[in-house]
């Protein structure tokens, strides 16, 4: 019997949880055979439910059978995905709720299935590196308030930069986190709402942790994980060792002992008179002269040397 698009969530949410967990091949198999026999692939199934984004990572499993049957699963939902798009005669390569409408580009108007392919094709029009909303021609306008659809914007436009993910994907992602956000520091008129969408979108735009935008994009850190994000993790695995490594070095900097200092009641501090004076010798001069003295009274703070 078919999963819904509910089911195959928790599934995928169970098999991420195995996953991360490290349970048993035995486990992880059990869950891929549920997927195998209850999903009936379909283009828009997949994306919502980024089941096979889940599934191919564990193509690269240590575990032999594990490999094997999540590669199967995936070429057969690839298989079953371009049937569809290739019109094969059912109802939902003819324009059903279940198939991809048309690109609105105005063209192709008259050749609805040669328009049905999603927009991965539009994706290749805006090289990668210059991607951005307006260049990809993606709809921000999903809630009617200008601030939160600029703050949609903001983050798509942090989340595509590099990313060869069709606009579609990068929206919905973009959607969800704005959406996250309104719902844990909103309405949009307080700063603390606008600051965090800033932070996330400086975040997602450095060059030094591009990985940050691949596991938002896929769903390892969800939209509601990501804007509760402290600034430490959101930073990579490599800048926060390197900070580490920083404040190592100064503790043992701060660590290293420091030059004893004797006290003397015969030295007299000349500015107020004192005798609590603390000083250290060394030899600043020829080696058959006295050493010198560096004196600091603990009374005045006054220093001197004699």
């Amino acid at each position: 019997m078919a999963m819904d698009a509910k089911e195959i969530e928790a599934k995928a949410k169970a098999l991420g949880k195995a996953a991360t967990s490290n349970e048993p091949p035995a486990v992880i198999m059990g869950l891929l055979k549920d997927i195998q026999t209850g999903v009936r692939a379909t283009e828009d199934l997949l994306r919502q439910t980024r089941i096979g984004i889940i599934v191919n990572k564990f193509k690269q499993s240590k575990t032999p059978e594990v490999a094997r049957l999540s590669s199967e699963i995936v070429s057969k939902w690839r298989t079953e995905v371009n049937k569809q798009k290739q019109g094969g005669g059912s109802a939902a390569s003819r324009g059903s709720s279940g198939s991809p409408r048309p690109a609105q580009n105005g063209t192709g108007a008259s050749t609805p299935a040669a328009a049905t392919p999603s927009d991965k094709a539009s994706k290749l029009s805006v090289p990668p590196d210059k991607r951005t909303w307006k260049a990809d021609g993606a709809e921000i306008n999903h809630t009617g308030n200008r601030v939160r659809d600029s703050c949609t914007g903001l983050m798509y436009d942090g989340l595509c930069v590099g990313s060869t993910e069709p606009p579609k994907v990068v929206l919905s992602r973009a959607i969800a986190v704005e959406v996250s956000a309104y719902k844990y520091l909103g309405p949009e008129t307080k700063e603390e709402y606008r600051t965090k969408i800033r932070s996330l979108f400086q975040n997602l735009k450095n060059k030094s942790n591009p990985k940050l935008r691949v596991r938002v994009i896929e769903g390892e850190i969800t939209a509601d994980q990501f804007v509760r994000m402290t600034h430490d993790e959101l930073r990579s695995v490599e800048q926060r060792e390197a900070d580490a490594k920083i404040q190592k070095e100064n503790m043992d900097k701060a660590m290293v002992a420091q030059q004893e200092r004797s006290i003397s009641k015969s030295l007299q501090c000349g500015k107020c008179g004192q005798r609590k004076v603390t000083y250290t010798e060394a030899q600043t001069r020829a080696a058959d002269e006295p050493m010198t003295l560096f004196c600091t009274c603990l009374h005045c703070g006054k220093s001197w040397r004699q």
